[in-house]
């Protein structure tokens, strides 16, 4: 497949960090019906999210937009057609033909492809591992001078498990959340919290359903505190000591698959 639809990086050890949001390419094809402008879909992209997969030694930057196909939805929803499928935006000029949609979708399946084959391969070599499935999201659609999205309901960090079996994993999530927050970003803690806002996309969901004896997604969604959403500035300070504050919670991720609970018979 292309390069430029995805980069990967192999390295060694149990944990893997992915970014399937980061991308902002279109095909000519797609560019040429887009309706939306570059800093309307940047603002619901997830930029700078790439960088942060640094901390693992096995990374996967999808290097394409959500709008011309997400990666993580159910494929049947992958392609965006309505408003209602896109914040209410109007994403299209004109619907999309469908061989257009099907060039689409037959990326998005080969992505899913390299995921399985990359994550069996974590699986042969290490039996358990962790997919940091990282992603931003945006608190301020009231426009860029209105009052931020009610703190109570919005956490800096929010992680999404509500597809793995958190029977056997509960102990590394309560680590994972415990040492995000510990580290300081700029002389204060996180707010880290789990399941508030999101429970985790499709991504989640298919590593569960596929690996269910190994695997342990982790949906990492940083509300965009560390840049302007609706400019797309980065504050560098905040974005590097984020990344930080991830980093540091890879030692407890190997002691917790370590320690990790058989899963369940049956």
């Amino acid at each position: 497949m292309p390069k430029q639809l995805w980069e990967i990086v192999l390295g060694d050890g149990p944990v893997i960090a992915t970014a399937l949001h980061d991308g902002h390419a279109l095909r000519e094809e797609v560019a040429a019906i887009m309706a939306l402008s570059e800093a309307d879909r940047l603002r619901e992209e997830d930029p700078y999210t790439g960088s942060w997969t640094s901390v693992a030694t096995t990374r996967v930057i999808s290097r394409r937009s959500r709008f011309e196909v997400d990666l993580n939805r159910p494929r049947e929803r992958a392609v965006y057609r309505t408003p209602e499928d896109a914040w209410g935006l109007h994403v299209w000029k004109q619907p999309p033909p469908e061989d257009l949609v099907e060039r689409s979708l037959a990326d998005y399946d080969a992505f899913y492809a390299e995921a399985h084959r990359i994550l069996s391969d974590m699986e042969r070599r290490h039996g358990r591992f962790v997919v940091l499935d990282l992603h931003s999201y945006n608190h301020r659609r009231g426009g860029p001078e209105a009052t931020p999205d009610d703190p109570e309901a919005n956490p800096e960090v929010n992680v999404g498990t509500g597809s793995l079996d958190r029977a056997r994993w509960g102990p590394l999530v309560d680590r994972f959340i415990s040492d995000l927050q510990g580290l300081p970003v700029l002389g204060r803690s996180l707010d880290v919290r789990e399941n508030v806002r999101f429970r985790g996309g499709h991504f989640s969901v298919w590593i569960h359903q596929k690996f269910p004896q190994s695997a342990c997604c982790l949906a990492v969604e940083f509300k965009k505190f560390f840049m302007d959403e609706w400019t797309g500035q980065l504050e560098p300070q905040l974005h590097d000591a984020s990344r930080e504050a991830l980093r540091a919670t890879l030692a407890g991720l190997h002691e917790g698959l370590a320690e990790a609970r058989p899963a369940a018979s049956g």
